[in-house]
């Protein structure tokens, strides 16, 4: 069923009602990877998704009203200066969004409860792209013969951020050196 959602040319193509696998991931750490797919006249998902046809407007996109969507998200695209305000005017299209119940979340990777053998913080680690999921990436990755405790997390997550904290600094330090 994942390559007929998948592959499928448009709306009327696909054979589900509702799904939870639509098969997309953020591309970069910001909100208009998140928000733009869904855009009513270039949104790459908007055909799938919502079987709205770029620039054509039809009796749905009135129905839903999307335009607004859309003029929310042009407004943000178009905040270059402050990032506070742009970070706002995507938080408000995304807002919209959620409260027209166009499209509901139900997950979101890393976001639940798991069990696992994969000693903490071993796996690759992103917010976005295709490197961030660690189920998937090998590499690195060590195990143990029991699963996770709270408590072994919770040790291996501050000795994480403390190694964070001192590569970080030492970046700083060698980019301070090295921009002038």
């Amino acid at each position: 069923m994942f390559n007929i959602t998948y592959y499928a040319p448009n709306a009327a193509a696909l054979d589900w009602d509702i799904t939870d696998q639509l098969g997309w991931t953020p591309d970069f750490q910001d909100p208009s990877s998140y928000l733009e797919i869904l855009h009513p006249e270039t949104g790459d998902n908007t055909k799938s998704f919502l079987d709205l046809k770029p620039v054509v407007e039809t009796r749905l996109q009135k129905q839903i009203s999307i335009d607004e969507f859309g003029k929310l998200l042009d407004e943000a695209a178009a905040e270059k200066t402050d990032v506070n305000k742009r970070y706002e005017k995507y938080a408000a299209a995304q807002a919209w969004l959620t409260d027209s119940s166009i499209l509901l979340p139900s997950s979101s990777n890393g976001g639940g409860a798991g069990v696992t053998k994969i000693v903490p913080f071993t796996a690759p680690f992103g917010w976005t792209g295709n490197k961030s999921d660690g189920s998937v990436l090998y590499k690195y990755i060590k195990l143990q013969d029991k699963p996770v405790t709270k408590k072994e997390y919770e040790e291996a997550q501050k000795k994480w951020a403390k190694e964070k904290e001192e590569s970080n600094k030492k970046a700083q330090e060698e980019l301070a050196k090295h921009v002038k």
